[in-house]
């Protein structure tokens, strides 16, 4: 492999907003790379996904589904994101997943897609394929990807920094401009520990969440905040980074990743209860087990309060009349190997980080508010969730801005002119920064350590003044040690995973030090 490697989009991430960005620009003839840190494409969140899909129910309307979003999201959302995914989300989704891809989502007797619902919509318009919905997406695009010519899949690629003009051209009449273009990525192969300039007309961001910086997470292994924190670093502009949505259902078992219990079981049913066999949730909000997810999640809190508990439970055994082992198969299987028949007795759960619902601001076409930079999925804040998501939005989000982010860029490279040879020679290699190999095992996972348990505990999803300076201190402490770090060790996936985690929490820190508002998942005790 060269040391530099030219196309015409660089893809940095391969969920489904990745997947059909890339998709939708290479089926219109332009050259693309797809970069995933993973030793596969799927290695992130969106084959993790069990719920479902929003599409649209019987009778339903756009409007109707908009009022569902606003009220989920305490009204705090982008009122033209909103209308944008209402109103053309169901367009693509039955163009691409339902026509062109015919992905085999569930279907009643009659023929008919079998719609479910799930907290916070006032009606069923959910596609879902049994609880591995998120499976059968990634399946569909993954094979669409393997047939198409123009895309090159480069997985164990680890991307560092984002090129731009402002921060790494060495010519100063570029340099100069007032205008900051994004020019590609330094990207570290990590087989080999080689660094690698990729030079691109276009780059998007598609890296994913940013659970693992909490200590309890539903979260892929992958998902610790890179796409920020590169974001960040270049000047691209952030938005609601407070606003952490913690899944109030998350199995509770020891593990590097909570399995999710999805919200579709109570979405069918199931009640949640505590130690006493109590079905609390009626005693917090009249939705009860439908609730919007902050709701339900610091309900669990306060009832774990209450009772001294680690967990509670969600039985399903009671209160559904549905084959569970049947209608969620991925759920019965997990539970069962943790000695726990879901048929029969309630599963224990607790809540644990799940979707993040601020990030890189974006427009309507994917782009931020850097030239030639554009990003989609849950490393992007679109406006469409708000303070606190409703469920099974955000697969339908990373469809729709993975679509529109193919049709703008692909029709601007029909327009504009390209990135001029002289901008990509004045982009320089990759400076070796330390060369000493003294990375411990030891220290990064203790420094992971130190990010997780204070997120979690000052952070998490009941915060103070005081817990929030507790973490705002400790993490600028690490930040700190880890840039003196960096600057002398020899690089490594490990060590750049944590530097970007590290500072994903400390922005995160610092924009929920700023709002003193308690609203939607950003709920501030002393406010």
């Amino acid at each position: 492999m060269t040391d530099t490697i030219e196309t015409d989009v660089l893809v940095i991430g391969s969920g489904i907003a990745g997947c059909v960005a890339a998709l939708t620009m290479a089926e219109s003839g332009l050259d693309v790379i797809l970069l995933s840190a993973g030793a596969q494409l799927d290695d992130g969140n969106t084959a993790l996904a069990q719920g479902g899909i929003v599409y649209q129910g019987v009778d339903d309307t756009p409007e109707e589904m908009a009022r569902d979003i606003f009220t989920a999201g305490w009204e705090l959302n982008y009122p033209r994101a909103v209308r944008f995914l209402c109103r053309r989300g169901p367009e693509v989704l039955r163009s691409l997943f339902l026509e062109k891809l015919a992905l085999p989502f569930a279907r009643e007797g009659n023929g008919d897609f079998h719609l479910t619902r799930e907290g916070g919509h006032g009606r069923a318009r959910i596609l879902h394929s049994a609880d591995y919905t998120g499976r059968v997406i990634m399946d569909g695009l993954l094979d669409a990807i393997r047939s198409c010519s123009n895309i090159r899949v480069m997985t164990g690629m680890t991307a560092i920094d984002l090129l731009t003009t402002h921060h790494h051209s060495k010519a100063l009449e570029i340099r100069y401009q007032i205008t900051n273009q994004c020019v590609g990525a330094y990207v570290l192969e990590n087989s080999t520990g080689e660094v690698r300039r990729f030079l691109a007309d276009y780059t998007v961001l598609a890296t994913g969440g940013i659970g693992q910086v909490y200590l309890n997470t539903t979260n892929s292994p992958a998902s610790l905040g890179s796409g920020l924190a590169m974001a960040h670093r270049a000047g691209a502009v952030l938005r609601n980074l407070e606003y952490i949505q913690f899944h109030p259902t998350a199995l509770f078992h020891r593990g590097p990743r909570r399995f999710l219990i999805s919200e579709a079981v109570r979405g069918e049913g199931a009640k949640l209860i505590n130690n006493r066999g109590h079905a609390f949730m009626t005693d917090y909000d009249p939705r009860a087990d439908l609730a919007p997810r902050d709701i339900v999640t610091r309900a669990i809190v306060d009832e774990m309060l209450k009772t001294g508990e680690d967990f509670v439970y969600l039985d399903a055994a009671k209160y559904c009349d549905q084959d569970l082992a049947e209608r969620f198969p991925t759920i019965y299987q997990k539970c069962l190997e943790l000695g726990v028949d879901m048929t029969k007795q309630p599963i224990p759960v607790v809540p644990a980080a799940h979707y993040f619902c601020g990030g890189i601001l974006v427009d309507l076409r994917g782009r931020t508010t850097i030239e030639r930079l554009s990003a989609g999925g849950e490393c992007t804040c679109t406006g469409v969730h708000g303070a606190n998501r409703l469920a099974s939005t955000s697969l339908l989000e990373g469809l729709l801005w993975g679509h529109a982010i193919g049709q703008d860029i692909t029709a601007r490279v029909k327009r504009c002119t390209q990135i001029s040879r002289k901008l990509k020679a004045s982009i320089p290699g990759w400076k070796l920064l330390g060369d000493r190999r003294n990375e411990d095992p030891v220290l990064i996972s203790q420094d992971w350590a130190t990010i997780k348990h204070t997120m979690w505990n000052y952070v998490g999803i009941k915060r103070t003044t005081p817990r929030l300076r507790r973490a705002f201190d400790d993490l600028r402490d690490l930040d700190k040690r880890l840039h003196s770090f960096y600057k002398e060790t020899l690089i490594s996936k490990s060590l750049v995973d944590l530097f970007h985690g590290c500072l994903t929490a400390y922005i995160i820190t610092t924009a929920a030090m700023r709002n003193t508002q308690s609203k939607g998942c950003h709920f501030r005790v002393d406010a």
